[in-house]
């Protein structure tokens, strides 16, 4: 083999390490409980499906290689069409696996249940019955994140912060269309819907500045609906808040109705306080002064209905229309038509007034 075909050879070899290099292997080395479990039902279910796969890749090259046409070794039976050890081996295997990969999905399906609380720190540790959880509620926007910690008064855009060891009560809805909150070294992600809220329950065992992201297309700002995670010892969340409380400013009804409007890039931003019951008005989609609380509808309809009266609802009951006057960027100019397209075309418009012909 040449000098140059070697060096050609390790080259090719090395671009896949090359192309790892750039991968981002957050999910495999996560930072909380509840990842790590996500992580390890991963690689446990990967190893129990290579259990199959690998002696299956092997015999493949094992038996092409025995039975090649060159062969004097390799027996020749022209008559064998069964073995009934050889079928035992064959069946008994993979199913053993099914049944060991539908326990574990079972089991971890309801262990890692994101509406389920916590009952751990982590592996080690269990959970103290006199710590309280972090509650955060979160609101996907269009295209940004908004995080309210009603116990603190605050809120932010595009960051958050938790203590290190402190389980985290989410509770999650969007303003208008479906997003999917996934801190990948949190925790798995959970859909956002509007007028929905669904819930996520974990923890940060390591400091640390972490991304967090929507992972469901929503429109033309998805790709920038990022946001920052905080992991900070008890101390430096209490700093946090101290800065937040200190730079921010009110958020209130009329605030949100702006900070609602699609944006793309939105910086992070402060709010020292936060008007009592907006999450509530977000989630029910009443946040517009005159329009009706899902909750308010919902409990119309146990009741049985609004009756003839109902029409006088119609206006309060409009959500879907909040940006329908707001200016749309203009849609690219359609190419020019083919000669074909427009021959075609032609031809349709000359024929239209024309019977069908008779046979």
């Amino acid at each position: 083999m040449s000098n140059k075909f070697k060096s050609a050879a390790g080259v090719f070899a090395l671009l896949p390490l090359l192309a790892l290099s750039g991968c981002n292997m957050v999910v495999m080395s996560p930072s909380g409980d509840i990842a790590v479990q996500q992580r390890d039902l991963i690689l446990v279910s990967t190893f129990l499906m290579l259990l199959i796969i690998v002696p299956v890749i092997c015999l493949t090259f094992f038996f092409a290689w025995r039975y090649r046409h060159s062969s004097e070794n390799a027996t020749y039976d022209p008559e064998w069409h069964h073995s009934t050890g050889l079928e035992v081996v064959i069946w008994s295997a993979p199913l053993a696996i099914i049944i060991a990969l539908g326990a574990i999905t079972w089991i971890s399906t309801h262990k890692l249940d994101p509406y389920r609380p916590l009952d751990r720190i982590d592996a080690e540790r269990a959970l103290p019955d006199e710590i309280k959880p972090l509650v955060v509620e979160v609101v996907a926007l269009d295209w940004k994140w908004l995080f309210f910690y009603p116990d603190y008064g605050i809120a932010t855009v595009n960051e958050m912060a938790a203590p290190v060891d402190v389980p985290i009560q989410f509770k999650i809805t969007a303003s208008s269309v479906m997003n999917a909150f996934y801190v990948p070294a949190l925790a798995g992600m959970i859909y956002a819907m509007p007028g929905m809220q669904t819930q996520l329950h974990a923890v940060i065992n390591k400091e640390g500045d972490f991304e967090g992201l929507s992972a469901n297309y929503s429109g033309d700002g998805f790709s920038h609906m990022r946001f920052r995670f905080h992991g900070l010892q008890q101390a430096g969340f209490d700093e946090w808040v101290a800065r937040v409380k200190a730079q921010g400013t009110a958020l209130n009804r009329d605030t949100y109705l702006k900070l609602e409007k699609p944006s793309i890039k939105e910086p992070v931003r402060y709010f020292a306080t936060a008007e009592d019951g907006l999450f509530q008005a977000i989630l029910n989609m009443c946040v517009r002064p005159g329009q009706m609380c899902m909750n308010e509808m919902m409990h119309v309809d146990m009741m049985g209905g609004a009756g003839v009266e109902s029409h006088e609802n119609r206006e309060r009951l409009e959500y879907d229309n909040r940006h329908a006057n707001e200016e749309r960027p203009a849609r690219p100019t359609p190419r020019p038509a083919t000669r074909r397209a427009a021959r075609n075309r032609a031809k349709a418009s000359t024929t239209a007034g024309r019977p069908p012909p008779t046979t």
